[in-house]
């Protein structure tokens, strides 16, 4: 176990929060107040109940007051009634107890994209594109069938059993499977690959408590690889637990230094600093991140650019910067409440501002697209209070967000109007899981790996022509224009979905790697060496 050289005497985390620690009242000479504030509330809520005109709801009473004063506090203290803390947690445990499939909703039906290796349904010989038609039994499709169907029917404790009846493709009757539910891992690295000879890639999805497993899990592999250079992609990341964000950054920085301190009215300053135990402290980092990237994702580009030590590069992060602390109610429910904020090495805080409430707060992407910043960094800026330098002296600001070292704009040539509605009807899904599911033999036969696949498999005019017979099917028209303007990127996602539904997510990311532009922008970058000294140490 590694040991850090500041120890909080509780655990402090990033974004989304849902184990349990006692409440710590803070000794003050308010007591009083406070006593008279609770005693106002009781009263109240004694007065409602016993003299109210009509039957009153008085735990939902309470519950809806309870929601409406952390919304007035800020956007991400929260509260997660008792019913609720399971699913809430799920994410960020890493596991979850069920049959141990990837599944979607096509048609109505139940479609098992993939199992999961290793799990339950897996080691029964559960394969991608089967349809789940009976659960316990009971037909298990048409209207009735929906995301909390198919969690109520499947997920459940870990020994428990549940029936189910598959339709494969070309079989002639239904395959009955008993399948006894277990403790399935949720990956939060989506993807694990060399994008070329040196250089690595690790797509992270989420900092959950399972995250530096899978990360030095990763680290090996590529290493045996070949890796000298890593590119950390925290795109969409929004966040996690602070110390798996403070253990990811230790990987790249050096004994001693600092990572990120935590500081609030009622809560001392707490610095994290880093050991001298890092995986990758000398290699050529890139950390990508756009404007879904948040909290624990801030923590790591921001202590690797206010340290110098690698390249950020992409689009400004949300800007969350506040910490929560999970308090447990009576009942088993849980308050998330907002106990800190936090600061990078060079004493930022990123935090956006929230004065306007919280609907305004979460109209911030909105605005930022509406002001241009998505294609063009000219219009974003930050005021000379909030500017602060790196170690190698950069300028740097706070107030908002990460600010990336070098800026790429949003692909507004190829989404279009037309390549959305497709996206929107389902068109994509409803078109690579058919065609997944007729060619599933052949594919594999033809191409032994996903680096096969991705070299040498086409999508060709047939295939073309059948997927816009699939859109018009939906109620997409065609634009001519917008689809020329689509049609290269239309093909890359027809390929990686196939890829997606015949191997695993990994192998989604391998195949639009070379259509993604920030990842190929950043693969030039780690070739143009000389680039590392001109953004990280200008003249």
């Amino acid at each position: 176990m590694k040991s850090y050289k500041v120890l909080l005497p509780t655990v402090l985390f990033a974004a989304l929060l849902f184990t349990s620690v006692k409440p710590i009242y803070a000794q003050s000479a308010s007591r009083a107040n406070q006593k008279e504030t609770s005693q106002k509330f009781a009263a109240a809520l004694f007065y409602i109940e016993n003299f109210y005109v009509d039957t009153t709801n008085a735990p939902k009473l309470v519950e809806d007051a309870i929601v409406n004063m952390l919304k007035e506090l800020d956007p991400h203290s929260a509260y997660i009634s008792k019913d609720d803390l399971d699913a809430a947690n799920e994410p960020l445990e890493g596991s979850f107890e069920g049959i141990g499939v990837t599944f979607q909703l096509l048609r109505d039906t139940i479609l098992v994209v993939a199992p999961v290796p290793g799990g339950p349904s897996d080691k029964l010989g559960i394969q991608a594109g089967d349809k789940i038609i009976k659960i316990n039994g009971e037909d298990a499709f048409g209207k009735k069938v929906n995301n909390k169907y198919v969690m109520d029917k499947l997920r459940g404790e870990k020994g428990t059993t549940v029936d189910v009846s598959i339709y494969r493709n070309k079989k002639p009757t239904l395959i009955d499977y008993t399948i006894v539910r277990d403790k399935i891992p949720l990956n939060s690295i989506d993807a694990t690959f060399m994008l070329d000879d040196e250089v690595g890639y690790i797509k992270l999805n989420r900092f959950s408590k399972t995250s530096m497993e899978e990360f030095h899990s990763s680290m090996e592999e590529l290493k045996k690889d070949g890796m000298k250079d890593l590119i950390l992609d925290l795109r969409g990341n929004s966040g996690g637990y602070l110390n798996v964000a403070v253990e990811l950054s230790d990987q790249f920085l050096s004994d001693g230094k600092l990572i990120v301190y935590t500081e609030g009215v009622r809560s001392p300053r707490q610095d994290f600093t880093a050991t001298n135990q890092g995986d990758f402290e000398k290699g050529q980092l890139i950390v990508l991140i756009n404007e879904g990237s948040a909290s624990a994702s801030e923590i790591v580009s921001g202590a690797v650019q206010d340290w110098d030590r690698g390249i950020v590069m992409g689009r400004r992060s949300f800007g969350k910067g506040l910490v929560q602390r999970p308090f447990q109610l009576p009942d088993g429910s849980v308050i998330r409440l907002t106990s800190a904020r936090y600061f990078t090495p060079t004493g930022r805080c990123i935090q956006r501002p929230y004065d306007g409430g919280t609907e305004d707060y979460y109209k911030d992407l909105f605005e930022r697209q509406e002001k241009g910043e998505l294609v063009n960094a000219d219009s974003i800026h930050f005021p000379d209070s909030l500017k602060y330098k790196t170690a190698g002296n950069r300028t740097v600001y706070g107030g908002g967000g990460i600010m990336p070292d070098i800026f790429v704009p949003v692909d507004t040539l190829h989404l279009t109007e037309y390549y959305s509605n497709l996206v929107r009807k389902g068109v994509f899904n409803r078109y690579t899981i058919d065609f997944a599911n007729d060619n599933r033999i052949s594919i594999k036969k033809d191409y032994q790996t996903t680096a096969a696949f991705t070299k040498n498999f086409a999508v060709d005019q047939k295939m073309m022509d059948d997927f816009l017979s699939v859109a018009k099917r939906e109620g997409v028209d065609m634009d001519e224009e917008q689809f020329k303007r689509s049609e290269e990127f239309i093909k890359y996602q027809i390929k990686a979905l196939i890829a997606r539904n015949i191997w695993d997510i990994e192998s989604y990311y391998e195949v639009m790697a070379a259509n993604d532009e920030t990842l190929q922008e950043a693969i030039k970058l780690m070739h143009k060496r000389s680039i590392f000294s001109e953004v990280i140490h200008p003249e």
